[in-house]
């Protein structure tokens, strides 16, 4: 069967592998589209330290199911779509014996740590998957990213009273925009591009800010009437916004940060002693986060889905999606591979 694998820094190809056998306990997915995201950007650039080259890429799935195992429940039938849980977890380190499994020490994430989705077909555990019935194929494929956001807004502990600002407006930032509007929060989305403003807007936020052409610290204060936003999710991963987050955030508010900084990021510490802050990392998404993407998908069938596609590829032209990619990084939401 066909895979695409990143062969080498910038380097990409069609490879023939083995179709998998399932074991009783297995799942055979049939795939339909896979997401290429940041990550699978960075190892394509050579940036990505937790991968070992050559990787299959993808972990943001949209399947159907081909074939079950003997031991596997019988809620799961050939022929439902589908999406994936795509981080391991062992059970034993100390976030699995605090049933946080998503940020198990010992995760292997498809697509980064272990070989991923982006093939014909893929044999998983039936505990990783996750049906999502009644939505279109491609869709599926933004569930995961999207349940990273939502994971962050939960991690925040965001409420009707809050006024939640979001740094970066890519898909994980959107997933956060629509989380924490659906908690009835008042939603400030910040980014650099007027194209991911106004579909942040379509999405839930009731204010932007491109921080190129507008002060953003001028307009929170206008904005929270001086106070500062009472949360700050943080969906960039650079230095600049991570110190940004805790400068902008209320006297007593929370951060959480989501994305990675490439390098190291100095802190200010009498900002968040001062302030009493709460900062909070969030990792990866919990199987309650796809199943909240789910329902929202299933209950806002208008919501603008299109927008979040990018370009859809095929695998004979997935690399040259992921140059274009990588020479033009903010002007691409989402670049989906369709099998």
């Amino acid at each position: 069967m066909k895979a695409v694998q990143i062969t080498a820094q910038e380097q990409m190809a069609v490879v023939e592998i083995a179709k998998p056998e399932i074991k009783n306990d297995e799942v055979l997915l049939k795939i339909n589209y896979v997401g290429f995201c940041g990550s699978d950007l960075n190892t394509f650039l050579g940036r990505n330290t937790m991968v070992n080259m050559p990787v299959i890429p993808g972990h943001e799935v949209s399947a159907t199911i081909e074939a079950v195992g003997c031991e596997v429940p019988e809620n799961l039938k050939v022929g439902m779509h589908v999406t994936v849980d795509p981080y391991s977890n062992c059970g034993k380190c100390a976030s699995c014996l605090r049933e946080r499994a998503n940020a198990c020490e010992h995760n292997q994430t498809l697509g980064v740590q272990r070989d991923g989705a982006m093939r014909e077909y893929l044999a998983m555990p039936w505990q990783k998957i996750i049906p999502a019935e009644g939505l279109e194929q491609q869709e599926i494929a933004l569930i995961e990213p999207m349940s990273v956001g939502f994971h962050a807004v939960n991690r925040a502990e965001v409420t009707d009273i809050d006024r939640v600002l979001v740094i970066g407006c890519g898909m994980i930032g959107m997933g956060a925009i629509v989380r924490a509007h659906m908690r009835g929060a008042t939603v400030i989305a910040v980014d650099l591009d007027d194209e991911k403003l106004e579909l942040a807007q379509q999405m839930g936020a009731h204010y932007v800010v491109n921080t190129a052409k507008e002060d953003l610290h001028t307009k929170l204060q206008e904005i929270t009437d001086g106070l500062g936003p009472d949360v700050v999710i943080e969906a960039v991963g650079s230095p600049f916004t991570q110190n940004q987050a805790i400068s902008e955030v209320a006297f007593t508010g929370r951060v959480v940060f989501i994305g990675y900084a490439k390098a190291g990021t100095e802190f200010i510490t009498k900002y968040f002693v001062q302030k009493e802050l709460d900062i909070r990392g969030s990792r990866n998404a919990k199987p309650a986060d796809f199943r909240a993407v789910i329902h929202y998908m299933q209950q806002n069938r208008d919501y603008p889905k299109d927008a979040l596609v990018s370009n859809v590829a095929t695998p004979d032209t997935a690399f040259d999606a992921m140059r274009a990619w990588a020479a033009a990084p903010a002007k691409v939401f989402r670049i989906l591979v369709k099998f």
